[in-house]
Order: structure tokens, then sequence, then C-alpha cells
């Protein structure tokens, strides 16, 4: 009885020293993460961060790699074109002044056709016997790898400032966008193997879609690297314009459409264009849907000239999209995205039908980069 008594009456003492050591733990836990919990987060982020930049710069690597190696197959006369690569993969483009908008349109348009004049030259003179299909093939190539070789120094730049600076809002930002960085460098790297291969990507659905509806008609290129072909379709007149191809292209549909319009006077019913569209979370890809407006993304010129030359002459302007995700615009073209052809010709006929008139002229224009896609 003496020994469970003494026992007895020690026990709430014991509590009293358990509890008063988890409180003093819990309040250096919080003064700890009080002083230090921002420091620990930033160590934390920062090696999710270094790990992602370590993927990223396998893939820029692996970009570099695959543009020489391919250049060097094709290449007949054994230069190594290794320093002329790595020359453009640090090529910039600076955009134009924009503090007065006035003429903006065309200075913009000639840094764009300089840039890809530049690029063109470049693979003609490692490879001056390659026909214009390998030309722009091989253009596009080099430009995934130089957008590899970008999105790989900035994000770099940015993690080494945050790690010198530990400032917790630049890496936290940057932790944020990664995800998607990631996506869109991932699809830039299968873009590579496609560009290599010659085969379609997805943002090619709005030039096969135009392939299927010329298909057999009497083509002639109306602008630079673009052809245009006369098709009946429903007891209408339809202009078909795509990009030239197989090669890896997107013409100059702004200015095949500009022209076409000056040629007719404006006696044209309705302009409709195809083009694909981003996607939400949740959409399927290859979902078609229409809409109003100039369906023409990239830096703007195309858009601009069809939207003025549209307001010009009164021509109301329709649009079919097929969304597709980030990864499936530059990747090879995915069956689902493919089999909305079909779909997407309905909804033409269908537009052509309800707005316009027997023996009316109207522009249809596929939209984007042909490679793969002949006419």
């Amino acid at each position: 009885m003496d020994i469970q008594s003494t026992f007895a009456s020690q026990t709430p003492f014991q509590d009293n020293i358990v509890a008063v050591i988890l409180q003093v733990l819990w309040l250096a836990f919080f003064a700890l993460y009080m002083f230090y919990g921002q420091k620990i987060q930033v160590k934390i982020m920062l090696k999710e961060i270094e790990a992602s930049l370590f993927r990223l710069k396998m893939m820029r690597n692996r970009g570099r790699e695959i543009t020489i190696s391919t250049i060097k197959s094709i290449s007949k006369n054994g230069d190594d074109p290794t320093e002329r690569i790595d020359r453009l993969l640090e090529h910039v483009y600076i955009p134009p002044v924009n503090l007065d908008p006035s003429g903006i349109i065309r200075r913009l348009e000639h840094l764009i056709n300089v840039r890809d004049f530049k690029f063109k030259e470049e693979v003609k003179m490692m490879i001056p016997d390659a026909d214009d299909a390998q030309i722009n093939n091989l253009t596009n190539m080099i430009e995934a790898a130089t957008a590899l070789n970008q999105i790989y120094k900035t994000v770099r730049h940015y993690f080494l400032i945050g790690k010198k600076t530990s400032s917790f809002y630049i890496i936290l930002q940057l932790q944020m966008i990664l995800p998607q960085i990631m996506m869109e460098t991932k699809a830039y790297a299968r873009a590579l193997v496609a560009f290599k291969n010659g085969q379609p990507i997805g943002d090619g659905i709005g030039p096969l879609i135009a392939a299927r509806l010329m298909r057999g008609s009497e083509l002639y290129e109306i602008a630079d690297d673009t052809v245009i072909g006369r098709v009946p379709m429903e007891g209408r007149v339809a202009y078909v314009l795509k990009a030239k191809g197989p090669g890896g292209n997107v013409g100059k549909p702004g200015e095949a459409i500009r022209q076409l319009l000056e040629e007719k006077e404006g006696e044209i019913s309705r302009i409709i264009i195809i083009d694909a569209a981003q996607k939400f979370e949740g959409e399927k890809p290859g979902e078609v849907i229409e809409g109003t407006g100039v369906a023409i993304g990239g830096p703007g010129v195309d858009k601009y000239k069809v939207e003025e030359v549209a307001t010009k002459y009164k021509i109301p302007l329709s649009a079919i999209l097929i969304k597709e995700g980030i990864g499936d615009v530059v990747s090879t073209m995915r069956k689902e995205i493919a089999d909305s052809v079909n779909d997407a010709i309905d909804r033409i006929k269908r537009i052509i039908r309800e707005t316009t008139k027997e023996g009316d002229s109207i522009i249809i224009a596929g939209i984007g980069n042909t490679i793969g896609i002949a006419q």
C-alpha cells in the first residue's frame, strides 16, 4: 500500500513535467518557425526548382544535339555545323519600339521577315543542296532548339537571382509558373522529333482542313509561301488558301487575303478562318467550336492585315477553332485532332449555306504550320 500511495502521489507531478516539456517544445518550434520558417521554405523551393532546372538543361542539350546530328546527316560537304548552330541558338529577336504605335505593324513585319530570311540563309550555308521543304523543316527545328535554350537560360537567371538574394517572392513566383513552363518545354522537345521527321503537328490542323478542301483544284502562289485554289462549294465559289507545304511553313495568310480582296474589289461575302485554339483543362482535344473574328495567332501582322481589309470592305468574319492543349500545338498531331477534320468541314459548309447566297464568293483560310501537309 505504501508503494502504491507513493506512485500515485508522483503521477500528477510527472504529468506536469510532460506538459511543461511539450509546451516548451511547442514554443521552441513556434519561435523557430517565426524566425526561420521562410528560410526553410526557400531552401525547399530552391531544391525543387534546381531539379526542374536540371531537366530543362537536359532537354536543351538534347535539342542541340538533335539539331546538329540532323544537319550533319543531311549535309554532304562534311563541314561541322556546331559553331554555327551554337551561334543561332543564342540569336535574339528585338521587337520594334512601341512608344509611337504608328506604323509598328509594318516595322514588325519587316523584322520578322529579316529574322526568317536569316535563319533560312544560315541553313542554306550549312546544306547548300537542300530543297525548300528541308530548309523550312530545319529552320523550324533550329527555332525550337532556340526556344529550349532561351527557356532554360531565363529560368536559370531567375533561379540564380532568387538564390543570390534569398528573395522569397522571386522564388515563389518561379515555382508557381514552373509546371506550365515544363509543359511547354516538353512540347518543344517533342516538336524537334516532328520537325526532324517532317511529321504534321497539332498547329497544322488548319492547313490540313484547307488541303482537304482544295484537293484536286488548280493552285497558284498568291503570296510568299502561300497557295490558293478556286473550289466550288455548296453552289458558291470558295477561295481556299494555306501555307505551301509539305515543308514547315506558316506562309503569309494576311497578305494573301489582302491581295485577293483587292483583286476582287471586296466582292467577297464572307471570310472563314480555320485555326487551332488552346483548350481549357477538362475540354477534349480535337473539339470544334465556332467564333467571330480573325483566328490567327503569332505576332499579329497577319491578323492586323485581315482585320484592316475586312473592315474596309465590310466583310463578315467567321472562325472555326479546333481545341488543343499546350503540348499538342507543336507536337506530332494526335489522332483526336486529325479526326476533327470532317466535323470542321461540315461546320464550314453549314456556315456557307446559312450566311451566304448561291453564286457568292467566300474565302477559307487554313492557318498554321503546314509541315508534313502537302496541297
